[in-house]
């Protein structure tokens, strides 16, 4: 079964005063324009570059256009650091209504937290963004670009998922044979097991409409590395159109991920999300409709 349960501080939020509120549901009818999840695993270094990155670009957005509305929902997961702390100056620099914080009681790994901050989001759109700001902000322009450009449906189903494919080539020449042979073999689980016609699906930029995030998050097993492969097999078995587009991405020290071990668990994670498919030991959920 998917793991959607919930310790009991997991389903409040701080606001600004000190007070705790609930966090909505992903069912709910969306009251935001876009909600921004940040999955932070101590993060308390690297992740005011990223959030004050975004919160200039959203707030000047917002000037622009008064009618545009955004919310950005950090996602502790389960740190050893100060990241709840550091996250929460900027729910008081911003308010509670722009800034929430989610602590989880215990690691979840990375797709675990996304998921977890998805399911309490309000927007109508749902931007994934990893907490280092390896993906320039701006590039949100990019991704709602191409999920413009697809044909969603009656369902309003959509994926646009920033890429690197197009950096692979100076990324080549600057790792090593090892890491290169990892990097690889990796892309050919992926194509062999689970995803076919996208280069570049661990790059943590990825854009949903509300209606795609619940349909393919109510679904989703894998809580670490290997969730967003999961999360496009899923996408893919429901014909849910998927754009991939071009971003510029920076690599930032103190990546969690370790080259052999965390490659090797993906590989391992890779090989179990297709034969639990096949097998029917896990089955696709389509979850009611929000509107």
């Amino acid at each position: 079964m998917v793991n959607l349960t919930r310790h009991e501080n997991e389903k409040y939020f701080l606001t600004a005063t000190g007070e705790r509120k609930p966090f909505p549901s992903l069912h709910d009818p969306f009251s935001r324009e876009l909600s921004v999840v940040v999955p932070a695993y101590n993060e308390e270094l690297r992740m005011p570059v990223m959030l004050d990155e975004a919160m200039q670009y959203l707030e000047n957005r917002q000037k622009q256009n008064p009618s545009f509305t955004y919310e950005v929902i950090v996602v502790d997961d389960g740190s050893r650091d100060k990241t709840t702390e550091v996250a929460l100056r900027y729910t008081n620099k911003y308010s509670a209504d722009k800034v929430r914080v989610l602590t989880l009681v215990k690691n979840r790994g990375k797709g675990g937290a996304v998921r977890m901050g998805t399911l309490s989001s309000r927007g109508k759109l749902i931007l994934m963004a990893d907490a280092d700001g390896a993906t320039k902000f701006s590039d949100l322009e990019k991704v709602e670009a191409g999920l413009k450009d697809l044909n969603t449906g009656p369902e309003n189903l959509a994926i646009s998922c920033g890429s690197r494919a197009h950096l692979e080539k100076d990324s080549v020449a600057q790792r090593s044979m090892f890491r290169t042979f990892l990097m690889y073999g990796f892309h050919f689980l992926v194509w062999f097991f689970c995803v076919r016609g996208i280069k570049d699906t661990q790059c943590g930029f990825k854009l949903f409409t509300r209606e795609a995030a619940l349909k393919t998050f109510s679904s989703l097993h894998v809580e670490r590395w290997a969730f967003d492969v999961e999360l496009l097999y899923i996408a893919q078995c429901f014909k849910i159109p998927i754009a991939e587009v071009a971003v510029n991405w920076t690599e930032i020290e103190g990546s969690k991920l370790v080259p052999f071990w965390s490659w090797l668990q993906m590989g391992q994670d890779l090989i179990f999300i297709r034969l639990r498919y096949i097998t029917g030991a896990w089955k696709l959920h389509s979850p009611h409709k929000t509107d």
